[in-house]
């Protein structure tokens, strides 16, 4: 896609050399009467569609901007991530979600582009076989804004052709969710059916016949539990599609990939700070970004700086398991060794939370430009150091993925973790702090060349992976009534054992597996549940999971609290467990204190969230819309 980026932008304008359209159309100023005479002509049409899968409406989406406006935001909404400023706090727990005046994702540009050429589909030179292949892809891209727009709004309007200013279509009311989503169902099966093998004009990493059918996966499960939790019901036959297309790519992508690093779980951290994602087992579409014409703004370079606002609060850090496949409550885990210190939260824990949350060290350094560094006379203190590997170059970009200790983009040194932002030690530092200690780095890396003038990120970034297909499978068997440890070690399984945790045993998930579970939830689903937070952490999945599964009162209405530290460590405060207020008094240790309880404060997750609003200028536009319930 690096190639293809510019190429495309070009070919708008100049198309083809042949002689025979240079002789017959305008190469400069081409109309939608003349646009679409060869295939060069649809796909250079077609591809800013591809801008999808950077637009920040879908929470999914790799955009390119600050980190805590891309993907985290999924799960900052979820709750299971946090902001660090002290007046962040979670938008759907405290009732701060702003009224839609417009916006909000009620956005049909996408689709006017589609339907025009799917309009013009007839038109020009092309084979039964090429127009057969960008009606699919457009078919896949219509299908793909329609899965956001269901997804935000339950009923929509159903615009499948060009509409004038008059269209009766367009002052219509909203169709029903279940219309729309077969419809986009269809057409994704139609899509999976006749789009064609082109990738020698089109480019290697487009979309493809596998890309359909991973869009199939996520928007069959993500339809199927919206419609058993919130009732809609017929939800049966989304089941087996989701089974049908999971099952079919997961033959094709039999191996998960590993990484070079050397690290625990380095195919996991590593599918997200690579060079290069063209020849990684697993990925089946994914953005890919060069230095100079197209990086990818403040990723890697943001986590290195104190600009970075994004942190777990502690109830996310009790949800890993420890490597032997435990929950931390489980009463048979004796690797667990408490939280009151970070050392002993993050030992042997699933290696996945050390590529997403720093791990705790400290290390001697001269104050003030932190150019070296060595060992501090505490050994314990070397043990996350020793396990991420050290940091031995201290230069810009330094050598490996992620390595301790932690440096800025000037590769000064963070010498101790947690580093609080208003922590008390000598050795605090402005850059890569948080308030809960819980640092989140998920994108961090030392391979990529940083300054302080510009982002020079270039890792490319997973679109569609099967990581997510797996997750999809396992989840959506269990709803058919098939999980067994069969599709446990087919599934989530592969994913634990590339990070090293100890296999899930079906056989062994009782009632009392995890007590600290959601208590109406299977424990089994619980489990599967779990893995696909753990495993999609930080890509933006949370809120729309927990919105499907109808939990969201359960995930959001928590008090976000931090690590438990010793008073003497911040200037700031700690958590009373008894009220959930701020204690400044009468504690010299406990829980660093986030945010207030919600549901104490009289706030908290309302239903009427679980649907987005739609946005009043457009039902002022057309009172036929109406506005979802309670809004």
């Amino acid at each position: 896609m690096k190639k293809i980026l510019i190429v495309f932008s070009l070919l708008f304008l100049f198309a083809s050399c042949k002689k025979d359209f240079l002789d017959k159309y305008p190469l400069t100023s081409p109309t939608e009467a003349t646009a679409f005479q060869n295939y060069d002509n649809f796909k250079s049409y077609m591809f800013p569609c591809y801008g999808m899968f950077t637009d920040g409406t879908i929470l999914t989406s790799v955009t390119g901007g600050y980190p805590q406006d891309a993907q985290y935001r999924g799960d900052y909404y979820a709750n299971y991530l946090t902001f660090k400023g002290t007046s962040q706090q979670n938008p759907y727990a405290w009732q701060t979600v702003a009224d839609a005046v417009s916006g909000n994702g009620w956005d049909f540009g996408y689709i006017r582009r589609i339907n025009i050429m799917l309009d013009h589909i007839n038109d020009g030179d092309l084979s039964q076989a090429q127009r057969d292949h960008w009606k699919a892809v457009g078919y896949f891209f219509h299908s793909y804004w329609y899965m956001m727009l269901v997804n935000r709004f339950g009923d929509v309007p159903w615009i499948n052709k060009t509409l004038g200013s008059s269209s009766e279509e367009a002052y219509g009311p909203r169709v029903s969710r279940v219309i729309v989503a077969d419809s986009i169902l269809a057409r994704l099966k139609w899509a999976e059916q006749n789009i064609g093998d082109f990738t020698s004009t089109d480019g290697k990493n487009t979309i493809n016949k596998n890309c359909v059918l991973a869009a199939i996966s996520r928007f069959t499960l993500r339809e199927a539990s919206w419609r058993k939790y919130h009732q809609v019901g017929d939800y049966a036959g989304y089941l087996t599609e989701c089974a049908r297309a999971s099952k079919l790519l997961m033959d094709q992508y039999p191996t998960l990939y590993t990484g070079t690093d050397g690290q625990a779980a380095a195919g996991y951290g590593e599918m997200w700070t690579t060079e290069s994602l063209a020849n990684v087992s697993g990925v089946i579409l994914y953005k890919e970004y060069f230095a100079n014409t197209n990086f990818y703004c403040n990723t890697s370079h943001i986590e290195h700086t104190s600009s970075h606002n994004v942190e777990m609060p502690q109830h996310t850090v009790d949800m890993y398991l420890t490597r032997n496949g435990l929950p931390i409550k489980n009463a048979g885990n004796t690797m667990y060794a408490g939280d009151k210190n970070m050392y002993a939260t993050f030992r042997d824990r699933d290696p996945r939370l050390y590529h997403t949350v720093i791990p705790p060290y400290n290390v001697s350094a001269t104050p003030g430009t932190y150019p070296t560094w060595s060992y501090s006379a505490n050994a314990a203190e070397k043990e996350y150091i020793d396990i991420m590997k050290p940091n031995a170059s201290c230069s810009n970009p330094g050598t490996g993925m992620k390595r301790l200790p932690a440096q800025n983009w000037s590769a000064s040194l963070v010498p101790r973790i947690p580093n609080f932002t208003d922590g008390k030690a000598a050795t605090t530092k402005a850059f890569v702090a948080c308030r809960s200690g819980y640092y989140v780095w998920k994108y961090y890396d030392q391979w990529e060349l940083n300054s302080n003038l510009a982002s020079l990120n270039t890792s490319d970034k997973p679109i569609f992976k099967i990581e997510e297909i797996l997750l999809n499978y396992a989840e959506c068997l269990w709803e058919q009534g098939g999980f067994n440890q069969a599709i446990a070690d087919a599934t989530i399984n592969k994913l634990r054992t590339r990070a090293g945790v100890a296999p899930m045993t079906v056989a062994a998930i009782d009632a009392g597996f995890d007590p600290a579970r959601d208590q109406t939830v299977d424990p089994v689903l619980w489990e599967i549940r779990r893995e696909r937070m753990v495993e999609l952490m930080g890509e933006g999945f949370g809120f729309d999971d927990v919105r499907r599964w109808k939990k969201a009162a359960w995930y959001i209405n928590k008090q976000d609290y931090g690590m438990w530290i010793p008073k003497t460590e911040i200037s700031g405060t700690l958590l009373n467990m008894s009220t959930g207020n701020a204690d400044n008094t009468g504690m010299t240790e406990g829980y660093r204190f986030l945010y207030g309880d919600p549901v104490k404060s009289s706030k908290g997750w309302l239903d009427k969230y679980y649907l987005y609003q739609v946005p009043t200028n457009e039902i002022a536009l057309n009172p036929e819309l109406k506005p979802n319930p309670g809004w």
